[in-house]
């Protein structure tokens, strides 16, 4: 079954040859190596690209290893782009398995040659065009960015997201259970039995996810932590915390005492492998960040399931991590709203309230307020989404999204309402 990945494809090709180096980031099995080496590939071979002129090394392939020397990388490349009145085009796949090893010409052990050096030379011949893959977000880091000197230009590929799954998907009425309960890494389309789903998740945790951030980031001690940490972090998506607060969960379910700055770093190691991601709360009417409590979120779905045995599968937490998912792959930022309102209580004192708003995704000048609720059939429900939505004053457009099927509808107050799937399948959703 072929998979289509049309807006990745669409990128690329609005790309191709702007003398930029394309960077395509993302989780590990996320279909990065699918979309260059076969979509992209079999684009470029449509046009009339010769297959002599596509020059692919995937480094992850034991019969590559001698590449992730950046000298032998580059003296390889070079020696099959003699012809310069051709094009080549360049693909290497996990760019970041090179090594940095010490610059021979020059008596300084803190030279280091590196990919970033081995691209940088390359770049400069004109006819190349080069594409690499990454699992890891410091690829982007402000460092390598700036060696770069900004000619580096990122394409971000996530899981397949909920229309990219329903198209591939044969028996449509159950694609979103399916989305729902096994989120939508690519290869989970090629399983049919939930067996075979569940250990081929649970094996991307232990044999991929995990190890690659233990050996990247060296730790050898905490391993158990980290299992544990994840677990965590899974059975909260959602909900507000921070490190502090699981630093005390660790100590009284786990009897263990993890300082908040490991806690912290541990979630930027699994945020830098693109496992995690992290939602700010944002004051809208005082417009300004709180740093903490924030939210996590999986990357996929059905890795955080996975770690949780299918057990705690709770429609609201599962809905809402889809939604942020989708609104970050529409390339928005995301941020969880809080409201301060005041109500009084029943003595008639002035009480004050911070109200959340799901999301406020943002992208240039247009900005979205968003719910996420499973129904809003009775009235007493609905007043209770929108209720914080009524606290901001501003005209920027206002949504809630439910689980339930039904065609949109606006209220009295312009707020929109939308079923799930209408929402994730439809990209011009927000702006019905």
């Amino acid at each position: 079954m072929e998979i289509q990945r049309d807006k990745y494809l669409n990128k690329l090709i609005s790309k191709k040859d702007n003398g930029y180096i394309k960077i395509i980031t993302g989780i590990r099995r996320s279909g990065k190596s699918y979309l260059l080496f076969h979509i992209y590939y079999k684009y470029l071979k449509s046009i009339g690209v010769n297959e002599n002129q596509i020059i692919k090394i995937a480094l992850d392939e034991l019969s590559n290893m001698q590449y992730r020397n950046p000298f032998e990388l580059d003296k390889y490349i070079r020696s099959l782009c003699e012809n310069q009145n051709e094009k080549y085009y360049i693909f290497i796949d996990e760019i970041q398995l090179v090594s940095a090893i010490q610059n021979p010409y020059v008596d300084d052990e803190e030279a280091k040659i590196t990919f970033v050096d081995v691209l940088l030379g390359l770049m400069k011949i004109e006819n190349l065009d080069i594409y690499v893959t990454g699992s890891n977000s410091k690829m982007l880091s402000s460092d390598i960015l700036t060696q770069f000197k900004d000619r580096g230009d990122e394409v971000r590929v996530f899981p397949l997201s909920y229309q990219e799954f329903y198209n591939a998907f044969d028996k449509k009425e159950e694609a979103w259970m399916n989305y729902f309960t096994y989120g939508g890494m690519p290869r989970l389309l090629s399983f049919h039995t939930h067996e075979e789903k569940s250990k081929y998740l649970k094996e991307l945790f232990s044999k991929t996810y995990i190890s690659d951030v233990v050996e990247r980031n060296q730790i050898s001690n905490d391993i158990d932590v980290l299992d544990d940490l994840l677990n965590i972090v899974s059975s909260s998506v959602g909900s507000l915390t921070n490190p502090n607060k699981l630093s005390n969960t660790f100590r009284s379910v786990k009897h263990v005492s993890i300082g908040n700055h490991t806690i912290s770093k541990y979630l930027d190691y699994f945020i830098d492998a693109f496992v995690l991601e992290k939602a700010i709360r944002y004051d809208v009417k005082g417009k300004k960040y709180i740093d903490t409590p924030l939210k996590y979120y999986f990357t996929d779905i059905g890795l955080r399931n996975a770690r949780l045995n299918f057990r705690q599968t709770e429609e609201n937490h599962i809905m809402e991590n889809i939604i942020f998912n989708e609104l970050v792959r529409r390339e928005f930022d995301v941020d969880v709203g809080m409201v301060e309102a005041y109500t009084n209580d029943e003595q008639g004192k002035r009480k004050r309230q911070q109200l959340e708003i799901d999301f406020v995704a943002s992208k240039n000048s247009k900005r979205y307020y968003i719910q996420s609720a499973l129904t809003v059939g009775l009235e007493e429900k609905r007043q209770q989404e929108i209720n914080s939505f009524l606290k901001v004053n501003d005209s920027f457009k206002k949504i809630v999204v439910v689980k339930d099927k039904m065609i949109p509808w606006y209220d009295d107050f312009g707020i929109l309402y939308i079923g799930i799937e209408q929402f994730l399948l439809d990209q011009n959703s927000l702006d019905i």
